[in-house]
């Protein structure tokens, strides 16, 4: 298939032949000709062009977050004979696609070309088909062959390096120490028996069942203590315009990840019905993260029945609420539920852009509980550090 040079120089082969005839120039006539011509060669020369070229997407690294540098690397081989110039395309959902050049490739090489993934919007983002196109030495005629499927990737929320939430403590019922790290090493409640491991106090050996079992066997000692995280986001279309939305999830998907970390339970509660469940490890995290890499603002959903249950199931630990610039009722209401919670706190995405010019709010109106007027992710940063350190400066003081 001609490419726009081809066309082009079909056309002005056109002129110049009409050209030529009208005014009796048949060096014209053939120079049109000749032109025309050279095209249709270029043309039968690309579709006689049979290559045998592989290629694999590869995406790095393998979970991508706002703001990352993500990377694709497409591994190009070569089966077949000498291949041509390569000019591979990559459709990328979003974007205009992505061209890069390859080649020529001798028969059994391989090598790779790489891109920039766009990482600025978190959500599915898919990647393909991808297609190499091969054209003649002077870009007049060209063909497309199909290389490669689709492939989608999830683009999570950006997390932000904060601190995970302070251990509670007094009436809580979940709060304590710091869990042990080293398993039969630290506590004093007899936990379970185990395999002995080098470096394992024999004064811990359980010798009946080592006798029974035929090795040696220890008691394991922990603290069968776990901090436990309730995050309760705010989704309502009412509540947020884009850009507090997004402040929102990255302050939910940062904490969440910060005390998933600790090896907390965490849970995650949206106000139109959304409920994970208390639960650990980084399996449940990824969960969390995807759901808020696609979660948008609804406009069903109610912040006062979500209260009205976490008041009814409260669990102890800490709860951080992820706020849009609502009234000054409903932070008040959330507020409320630090008779159920050990720790409060409250996280408010300015919105008015007034506001945003303001300095940042901190502000601790209870012993147990925190509100943050955030404009952005940095002032959150900052906001975040001196709430978790207990630097806070109290209201009209």
């Amino acid at each position: 298939m001609p490419t726009r040079n081809g066309w082009l120089l079909i056309l002005l082969g056109g002129v110049l032949i009409a050209v030529g005839r009208l005014l009796g120039l048949w060096e014209l006539f053939i120079i049109g000709f000749g032109a025309m011509a050279l095209v249709v060669l270029a043309a039968i020369s690309v579709g006689l062009t049979r290559i045998r070229v592989r290629a694999r997407r590869r995406v790095s690294p393998a979970r991508v977050h706002v703001g990352d540098d993500g990377r694709v690397d497409i591994a190009l081989s070569n089966a077949g004979r000498r291949s041509p110039i390569l000019r591979i395309r990559d459709q990328v959902a979003g974007t205009g696609g992505v061209d890069v050049t390859a080649g020529p490739l001798e028969r059994g090489e391989t090598t790779t070309v790489a891109y920039r993934l766009p990482t600025s919007s978190r959500g599915p983002l898919q990647l393909g088909p991808l297609t190499i196109e091969i054209s003649d030495p002077f870009a007049l005629a060209s063909i497309t062959v199909a290389a490669g499927s689709t492939t989608e990737i999830t683009v999570l929320p950006r997390v932000l390096p904060v601190g995970p939430v302070p251990h509670t403590s007094g009436d809580d019922p979940h709060g304590g120490a710091h869990m042990p790290t080293a398993s039969g090493r630290s506590g004093e409640d007899f936990y379970a028996l185990r395999q002995y491991t080098v470096g394992d106090d024999l004064r811990r050996v359980h010798w009946r069942s080592t006798a029974r079992h035929g090795e040696l066997m220890v008691r394991q000692h922990e603290v069968p203590w776990q901090g436990r995280l309730t995050v309760l986001l705010d989704n309502r279309t009412g509540s947020h315009d884009a850009e507090t939305f997004e402040t929102a999830v990255t302050v939910a998907a940062s904490v969440l990840s910060a005390s998933a970390r600790r090896q907390d339970l965490v849970r995650l509660v949206t106000t139109d019905g959304g409920d994970s469940g208390f639960s650990s490890g980084g399996s449940h995290l990824d969960a969390l993260l995807h759901f808020l890499a696609v979660i948008h603002p609804v406009g069903r959903g109610s912040l006062q029945k979500t209260l009205s249950s976490l008041q009814r199931d409260g669990s102890g630990g800490v709860l951080l609420a992820a706020l849009g610039e609502g009234a000054a009722t409903e932070v008040d209401t959330v507020l409320r539920l630090r008779n159920r919670y050990g720790r409060v706190f409250v996280v408010s995405a300015l919105r008015d852009s007034a506001s945003r010019r303001e300095s940042l709010t901190l502000t601790r109106p209870f012993p147990t509980a925190t509100v943050l007027s955030v404009a952005d992710r940095e002032s959150f940063l900052n906001g975040w550090e001196r709430a978790v350190s207990g630097r806070v400066r109290v209201a009209g003081r």
